[in-house]
């Protein structure tokens, strides 16, 4: 029994590699831009669609190849994944043109999507029920600590020794991932739910869960109207140095984790109100950024606020998806989270390409109060949620 927990214990490690690597790659484009640009002489903002196309990626991925994909072994699927991952960032490292690194930047995106669908059922496989909470906490660790530590690690060696070889790294830990994940995972996971083109149909219909995955994507995806051009904003608005950005990456990092963390608790009674708070003051943050990013000590305060709000309402936008599912569709719950990836990912696209119009129209200091704008419409639509939550309340519909 115990050297069985023991080996579960080192396929969650491999696990939590895999999301390191796959959350690093999501945002190492946004430590790169400005040398991406460089290299391949375009403008910020075509280079910025390395973000806003990886994005867009898993929108599609997530539900669509999770659906796909649900009858094939879960081991089997996990080495596909990262296979596929590691010939996408290959590619990346050697493309020889703008076209080419989007392309590739699909393929791995492609990989992320169902990646992110299917960690969590794994992690949860691999122990006892009362543990699976725990188990899925030690997957997503990796995603925690790509943001802390990966993007800003990531655009330290970009800027020393070239963008390439930051694509290079991620190669090699995610062949890292693969050998781990096929020597300690072990064969026997149960296969996930069919997960129906049909049921994806019934969750996007559904009024409620519709209204909830577009606070999904206008909450979550009002940071990276900023964020994604976060890089040009610090050195040519506010004024530091590029060798200096990968260190406020690094502090990005630390207070987007401390936000996920605090917003985890704030979210455990009421997730509904808990996120409506939550966006009234991200918006106030968003707007008072636009006043304060050309001074470096304001600036960079108000920088790691934004990040300290950036992920805090990932927990509640969670668990009310599944909150709701249970209620509504409870035969897709899995499919539901797919879904909600999808939006996530979606408001990252949203917010970075609208980011990118800003920066060409109107200049790069005013992505902050457009992004701002956006979860403005997600407070709206939060409010509407808690009257409609009520009225169900009323009616004697009580929330699971």
């Amino acid at each position: 029994m115990e050297l069985k927990q023991r080996n579960n214990t080192l396929a969650l490690v491999a696990l939590a590699i895999s999301a390191f690597a796959i959350g690093t790659t999501e945002f190492i484009s946004v430590g790169l831009l400005p040398l991406i640009a460089e290299d391949f002489h375009v403008g910020i903002t075509t280079a910025g669609l390395t973000v806003s196309i990886y994005a867009l990626g898993v929108t599609i991925g997530a539900p669509v190849l999770t659906a796909i994909t649900s009858n094939i072994s879960r081991k089997s699927l996990l080495l596909w994944i990262m296979i596929v991952f590691i010939i996408g960032n290959s590619l990346a490292a050697i493309a020889p043109n703008i076209t080419i690194l989007l392309i590739a930047r699909i393929i791995s995106a492609f990989a992320h999507g169902i990646f992110m669908s299917i960690g969590s059922t794994i992690a949860a496989d691999l122990v006892a029920k009362e543990k699976r909470a725990s188990a899925i906490s030690i997957m997503f660790s990796g995603l925690t600590v790509a943001t802390v530590t990966g993007v800003p690690f990531g655009t330290f060696i970009g800027q020393h020794f070239g963008w390439r070889l930051a694509f290079i790294t991620i190669v090699i830990i995610g062949i890292i991932a693969f050998i781990g994940n096929s020597v300690l995972v072990p064969g026997n996971l149960s296969k996930g739910g069919r997960a129906t083109l049909k049921d994806q149909l019934r969750l996007v219909t559904n009024g409620r869960l519709l209204m909830l995955f577009f606070i999904t994507a206008l909450g979550y995806g009002g940071t990276f109207v900023v964020f994604t051009y976060l890089s040009p904003l610090l050195h040519e608005v506010t004024g530091f140095k590029q060798n200096t950005v990968a260190g406020i990456l690094l502090l990005y990092g630390v207070a987007i984790a401390i936000g996920n963390m605090i917003g985890g608790k704030l979210s455990n009674k009421n997730p509904l109100q808990a996120l409506f708070y939550m966006f009234i003051i991200q918006a106030i943050v968003l707007f008072i950024l636009s006043f304060t990013l050309p001074f470096k000590v304001i600036g960079l305060i108000s920088i790691l606020f934004m990040g300290l709000l950036a992920f805090m309402n990932v927990p509640g936008l969670q668990v009310y998806v599944v909150i709701l599912a249970e209620r509504y569709v409870p035969s897709a719950v899995d499919v539901a989270s797919a879904v909600n990836i999808a939006a996530f990912n979606a408001g990252i696209a949203i917010g970075s390409y609208l980011g990118g119009i800003v920066t060409n129209s109107l200049g790069l200091i005013h992505t902050s109060w457009v992004g701002g704008i956006m979860v403005v419409a997600a407070i709206f639509l939060t409010g509407f949620s808690l009257v409609l939550e009520k009225n169900s309340l009323d009616k004697g519909v009580l929330p699971r």
